[in-house]
């Protein structure tokens, strides 16, 4: 069985290691997002940083929004970490960026992780 946007994923996939290879961990999650806009931005990968996604409640919009990390080629949300291991709350909040934006496929990162950053995969 073929996975959904395995191209896209393993492009997001690539560019995370090689930040993970040159920067380690131990830095906040906003190094992280920092090096990797430039290194999506160095493999032509398109994103977009820090997006504002509406929420709404039975039909209507509501003021406050939701702020995913990254979304990559249109289709996955990159949620970024810094942490020493990824919990269930980390996990949560992708799959709710993913029904807010009605996107398929999410990325939950983590470059607090010693000696390789962690990383998971969703679909919904």
């Amino acid at each position: 069985m073929a996975l959904i946007l395995r191209d896209e994923t393993h492009a997001i996939l690539g560019a995370c290691f090689e930040v993970y290879r040159e920067k380690g961990c131990g830095f906040i999650e906003d190094v992280f997002q920092e090096c990797l806009e430039i290194e999506f931005e160095e493999r032509g990968l398109p994103f977009v940083s820090q997006p504002s996604v509406e929420l709404e409640y039975k039909g209507r919009i509501l003021r406050k929004r939701c702020v995913p990390d990254f979304i990559c080629f249109g289709k996955v949300i990159l949620e970024i970490k810094a942490v020493k291991t990824l919990e269930d709350a980390h996990r949560a909040q992708l799959i709710n960026y993913l029904k807010a934006t009605r996107m398929k496929v999410g990325l939950l990162v983590n470059f607090g992780h010693h000696p390789k950053a962690q990383h998971e995969r969703f679909v919904l």
